[in-house]
């Protein structure tokens, strides 16, 4: 379906276009016209679906509509389970609200850095993007006041509740005002979730989007029997010949990924290593040069790569197996995704 019948403003149309958007996913024909209508809504859809855009573009059309003064009130809070996610809903903000003619301003905050700059940046927000445990000792600063928030974002809520947010999203609801728009989204439905829906939806539309295919069917995979002293050659041949410009390799290790990324850059090859030993700044800047194609190849652990959430990342690469298959499945799950094929291979 097109977006032009969903009832978004034409500069986010435009915005869209631009960006090559061309039709809009089922979570997103569903959900946006809801959201513009100002209900309640809880969203059910697997990871990768593309239900960020689902709230990011109503919740844009609606901050159009009315100019606010600018002060430390946010008029749109988003809740997210970790840093990773906060930099990718933040930068889906600002890539649909460049050139509207009300200028938007968007902070994700989150733990693992300084908190100083985040409190000096929060001045003038009106999309506050947070995970639960940074928002909390913003709130204690009073760099950060909840009690004019419009429209409250629960995003990945069966994720925060696995991580074990329950107590900090209660001290956060607490805080938030009686009147506002709620939107809890959520891979699952299970008894955590549904608690939440009942402590903060009113009257909410319930969208659930059923995959339409196994994500592992999109997954080309393919497996080399190659000795030990070969698979650096032949990973290098590999990224070569078949001109792998965006590929994720997985290593057991952190001294192995970095020995590998080592390798593939003497080789002429830009790649980078990331896991637990560098930095968030380091991490952060690695994940967006990623990202956007700017670095060619990222090696990481398995740790690490939870954070890595890329739609359409056509090329992952076992340097060697996991130990289990659970571990398999998550590694070879980071292609495929949004009903985009990808491959995935294996050096045994």
């Amino acid at each position: 379906m097109s977006f032009s019948t969903l009832g978004l403003s034409g500069e986010l149309l435009k915005n869209l276009s631009n960006q090559n958007y061309t039709g809009a996913y089922p979570i997103q024909k569903e959900a946006i016209p809801v959201i513009i209508q100002k209900r309640d809504l809880l969203g059910i859809a697997k990871t990768s679906s593309g239900k960020t855009a689902a709230y990011v573009l109503p919740l844009l059309t609606q901050l159009q509509e009315i100019q606010r003064p600018k002060n430390r009130m946010v008029r749109t809070l988003v809740l997210v389970p970790t840093h990773e996610l906060a930099q990718q809903v933040e930068d889906v903000f600002k890539l649909f609200s460049q050139g509207l003619p009300e200028k938007i301003k968007t902070l994700a905050v989150y733990g693992g850095v300084s908190i100083n700059p985040q409190m000096k940046n929060m001045f003038g927000v009106d999309i506050l993007v947070a995970t639960p445990g940074r928002l909390l000792e913003l709130l204690e600063q009073y760099a950060v006041h909840l009690t004019e928030v419009e429209t409250f974002v629960l995003d990945e809520a069966d994720k925060l509740l696995n991580m074990g947010f329950k107590d900090e999203m209660n001290q956060i609801f607490s805080k938030l005002p009686t009147k506002r728009q709620n939107l809890l989204f959520s891979a699952t439905l299970n008894d955590g979730v549904k608690n939440i829906e009942q402590l903060l939806l009113n009257n909410p539309i319930t969208i659930k989007i059923d995959a339409e295919k196994d994500p592992i069917d999109l997954i080309d995979q393919l497996a080399y029997y190659v000795e030990p002293e070969k698979k650096g050659p032949l990973l290098r041949h590999l990224i070569k010949t078949q001109e792998m410009n965006q590929v994720l390799i997985f290593a057991s290790s952190i001294q192995k990924a970095d020995q590998v990324a080592n390798k593939l850059r003497n080789n002429g090859i830009d790649a980078w290593p990331i896991h637990s030993k560098k930095s968030q700044g380091v991490r952060t800047d690695l994940l967006t040069k990623f990202k956007y194609k700017k670095l060619r190849v990222l090696v990481a652990t398995d740790l690490l790569s939870r954070g890595i959430d890329i739609e359409f990342l056509p090329y992952v690469i076992n340097y060697e197996l996991p130990r289990s298959p659970k571990d398999y499945i998550h590694r070879i799950g980071r292609t495929g995704r949004a009903e985009s094929p990808g491959k995935a291979i294996s050096q045994i």
